[in-house]
């Protein structure tokens, strides 16, 4: 029998469709290789061929008497050369009648995960995922800093059907004029609960997820990912702090260490039950300068390509999930993919 649920935040409803009951299997089968050798001799991100980017806007690990555009990196931040939204300019806005226009200011950034070509997330260090959570926060504190941009969205896309057009393993960052409509929607339906339980929606899923279980994944003390109840799409996985923190330029040094054991463990229980397939992770936070906010709450969300929205989709804002969330959780869990002990200790980024 489907069944309807609501999202507790932004109030959007699935259909769960239980009767189609897709598992793993279901989902597995002939995919596009991620990485070619023609994309690894052209790549840009490579080391020895940091003269391809623009000039850098930060790095990691390289020693301190090298200089800025050489090899010897772990993460770097170098500007799209192909950018959405340009820095540079007048910030001029306009209305035509019940039409709005703004210049495109904003920032458009590119995370070089690692200078290995081949190495997806899921096989990086968690030293080194640590690393480039870093590289997030530092580059959105650096550009909280121009009043002009109202929000810093960080995301991936791995893979050609989750938009990636480039093989090398990075993630994007864009700072935009504008609060965007998803955000609002959660800010909105976040306020609206905060105003009437005079608490964190956020908080209040955690503390119902950990104490039911049946949409765990995973667990620590420290952060909890989850198969939402009102999952939009097969196997989408959150990732939640149990602190309440609203903004991730908040997160402490050791916490960003664990949240890095999450990350890695969800890709790759994802990648192993899928057959590493295409997938997309957001980073939701606080806009600029909104840290402090009592009802909002940063999370990650981690979407697996399995599904396609459609015309149903499209037209009214329901999602149709053909794997039951609760089903979802437990196949993940038993996907044999886990951190070694060493790994999972606390470290120093």
């Amino acid at each position: 029998m489907p069944e309807l649920r609501k999202d507790p935040v932004v109030e959007r409803w699935c259909i769960i469709a239980a009767g189609r009951g897709k598992r793993p299997s279901d989902f597995v089968g002939e995919r596009e290789p991620h990485f070619t050798p023609e994309g690894e001799k052209s790549c840009p991100f490579c080391y020895g061929r940091e003269d391809r980017t623009p000039p850098e806007l930060a790095a990691y690990g390289r020693p301190p008497d090298a200089g800025p555009n050489t090899p010897g990196w772990t993460v770097r931040v170098v500007p799209n050369k192909f950018p959405a939204l340009q820095r540079d300019g007048e910030f001029i806005r306009t209305s035509d009648g019940v039409y709005d226009r703004m210049s495109g200011i904003g920032a458009h950034e590119i995370i070089v995960e690692t200078p290995d070509h081949y190495r997806t997330l899921d096989n990086m260090d968690v030293s080194a995922v640590a690393g480039m959570l870093r590289a997030f926060s530092d580059r959105m504190l650096d550009l909280e800093n121009d009043d002009r941009f109202k929000y810093v969205q960080v995301f991936k896309n791995f893979g050609v059907a989750a938009g990636a057009s480039l093989e090398h393993p990075h993630c994007q960052l864009i700072a935009t004029p504008v609060v965007p409509k998803r955000i609002i929607e959660e800010l909105k339906g976040a306020l609206e609960y905060h105003e009437f339980k005079e608490r964190c929606v956020f908080c209040d899923v955690v503390q119902r997820e950990t104490s039911d279980g049946t949409r765990v994944v995973l667990e620590d003390d420290y952060f909890v990912s989850i198969v939402p109840f009102a999952s939009r799409f097969p196997f989408e996985v959150h990732i939640l702090p149990k602190k309440h923190i609203a903004s991730f330029t908040e997160i402490a040094e050791d916490d960003a260490y664990r949240f890095s054991v999450h990350l890695k463990t969800m890709v790759g229980k994802i990648s192993l039950a899928f057959g590493e397939p295409p997938y997309n992770f957001m980073l939701h936070t606080a806009p600029c300068r909104r840290g402090d906010l009592a009802y909002y709450h940063w999370h990650l969300e981690l979407i697996p390509k399995l599904a396609k929205a459609a015309g149903f989709e499209w037209g009214t804002g329901f999602y149709i999930n053909p794997t039951v969330p609760e089903q979802a959780a437990k196949d993940l869990r038993e996907v044999p993919f886990e951190v070694n002990e060493a790994e999972a200790e606390v470290q120093t980024v």
